[in-house]
């Protein structure tokens, strides 16, 4: 019934039995303002998503996640590399296409199993989408994952926030590798915090091929695409 989490969708039912109608009308002379009722609050709101012109949804609320530690313990690492002849701009703009109603690239009814899995045990699964189609910023989340780290044609760093026995993270590099050619590479770690985190990885490492390299290439297609747009930068 809503996206958010359980942690907080209970308290926030739990207000419901609190009468929070609003009769005082005081605020009208201190601040006057253009009040707008549910309706046209609601029209405003989609009008925003249509245009493009969210600037803040309820994903990024809360703490952001820094980098995790990675020190002292075991750290496993899927990388993979491709070169794409296109420049870094139009590879850094697929890569930020990544989740939401795009999708993943590759392999999206495995996504969509994880994400049901995730919503089973209490995590956010893919409900949470994104803010924007194209678009991404620090702290944004997209599906579930939230941006913790991004440099403009160069880095975008995503960590996991479904439920894990351990920390994930997946990060994408962008370099010039040549005139009109980029080297992208994805990088997928993983800390295990125990048994349960060891036999995880060693459980989903088969699917790896099909998921992570099928959105590699489909990175690959999407930035020859955005290349031959003729759009450029910005």
């Amino acid at each position: 019934m809503t996206p958010l989490s359980k942690e907080i969708a209970k308290p926030l039912a739990e207000g419901l039995r609190n009468p929070v109608v609003c009769r005082e009308q005081r605020i009208v002379t201190l601040i006057p303002q253009e009040l707008l009722t549910v309706r046209q609050s609601i029209a405003t709101a989609l009008k925003k998503i249509a245009a493009r012109d969210v600037e803040t949804n309820w994903s990024m609320a809360g703490v952001i996640p820094g980098d995790p530690d990675w020190a002292g313990g075991t750290v496993f690492r899927d990388e993979r590399k491709v070169t794409v002849a296109a420049p870094d701009w139009a590879v850094y703009r697929a890569v930020c296409r990544v989740g939401g109603g795009h999708g993943w690239y590759a392999a999206d009814w495995l996504w969509k199993l994880r994400g049901w899995m995730d919503v089973m045990v209490g995590g956010p699964g893919l409900r949470r989408g994104r803010r924007d189609p194209e678009a991404v910023g620090y702290g944004e989340a997209l599906d579930f994952w939230r941006v913790v780290g991004i440099e403009r044609d160069r880095w975008l760093a995503l960590r996991a926030e479904m439920k894990l026995p351990g920390e994930a993270r997946l990060e994408f590099v962008i370099r010039e590798a040549g005139p009109g050619k980029s080297e992208l590479t994805q990088r997928a770690l993983f800390a295990p915090k125990g048994l349960f985190g060891l036999l995880y990885w060693y459980a989903v490492v088969p699917l790896h091929h099909v998921v992570f390299n099928g959105m590699l290439r489909g990175i690959e297609r999407e930035a020859l695409r955005q290349a031959g747009t003729g759009e450029g930068p910005g």
